[in-house]
């Protein structure tokens, strides 16, 4: 339960042991809980690390469970605090790849020029993705934003899919959070993790990127305008700045089957934060919705929901009790 505040089960389980029987020693926390010694040495030292553990003041050099109110208030803090240092670290890393791959818009299409190809044409990237998914040999990594995608989508990546995984080829997809709400896009996901792929969801995403056997990446060219293509390439530098992108999604992303935790009883969802982020820094409704993968009639029912939440009777005053609160 308590693995998405950061505590891996073996830990979670010499947490749950200190609760019950805090006056237990290493050898008595070993039986009761059907772990190795060292396992609960290790999960102490951990707690320790966490600042969950603290010396006693009663018995000196014994150590003291913090309350269990103030230990998730300090899990839940330490995971905004990661949250907020992987969010500065991706949005860094998207300016670096959105420069990069600017640097080829002027690309003569299906024209491979020093390891870089422009794809012109919904054929012409759909012939190279089928190429590129024959010969995958090791892992093929997704980012695909914009909520919903098209039957057209997924009835083409089906059989691609579907022949990786039956070769052992590792896949690990992220969607946006709002994929949730689309029934077809929902049952592919489930589909891919059923078959072995891995599929997480965030509020909030970087423009579609596939990364294949960490060596050639694509991407659309300007996520604003598709006719201008997508982007094939193999250049190292490249790949790996867009590869470092996906890895930083991935980690601040959540597994399908998981809820994303909510960082207070009565604090917004992250999908809902975002939106707030959006609109404050003057995205127009229509905009923000795009970038959510939302409709527009989403975007206005959860910005009504949140000034109701904040007793506000308007988007300003609500912006303004947002940041009173701590939200922005």
């Amino acid at each position: 339960m308590l693995q998405a505040l950061g505590l891996e089960p073996d830990v979670e389980a010499v947490y749950r042991g200190m609760i019950t029987n805090c006056s237990g020693g290493v050898a008595e926390l070993s039986a009761l809980l059907g772990l190795t010694e060292a396992q609960v040495r290790n999960g102490l030292d951990k707690l320790v690390d966490l600042d969950l553990l603290r010396p006693s003041r009663d018995n000196p050099g014994a150590l003291r469970l913090v309350s269990p109110e103030l230990g998730l208030e300090l899990l839940l803090r330490r995971q905004e605090e990661e949250l907020a240092r992987r969010q500065e670290e991706l949005a860094r890393s998207k300016a670096t790849a959105a420069q990069v791959v600017s640097e080829f818009a002027d690309l003569r299409p299906n024209t491979e020029i020093d390891g870089a190809e422009r794809l012109v044409g919904m054929d012409a990237i759909q012939n190279r993705l089928e190429a590129l998914a024959h010969g995958l040999t090791r892992e093929c990594m997704a980012i695909l934003p914009g909520g919903a995608l098209s039957q057209t989508s997924l009835d083409a990546s089906r059989p691609l899919d579907r022949r990786a995984l039956a070769r052992g080829i590792e896949m690990r997809s992220v969607y946006q959070d709002s994929a949730r709400n689309d029934p077809s896009t929902i049952s592919y996901a489930r589909w891919l993790t059923e078959e072995g792929g891995q599929v997480r969801t965030s509020p909030l995403l970087p423009p579609r990127l596939l990364i294949f056997d960490h060596k050639v990446a694509v991407v659309p060219i300007d996520p604003t305008n598709s006719r201008l293509g997508a982007l094939c390439t193999r250049a190292p530098g490249i790949v790996a700045s867009l590869q470092t992108l996906f890895e930083q999604t991935w980690d601040s992303a959540i597994p399908l089957g998981a809820d994303r935790p909510r960082t207070s009883h009565s604090g917004p969802s992250d999908g809902e934060l975002e939106l707030l982020r959006l609109l404050a820094s003057g995205m127009t409704d229509e905009a923000a919705g795009k970038r959510l993968g939302v409709s527009l009639r989403t975007v206005r029912r959860q910005m009504s929901a949140l000034m109701e939440r904040l007793n506000a009777s308007s988007r300003f005053e609500a912006g303004l009790k947002a940041a009173q609160q701590g939200w922005l």
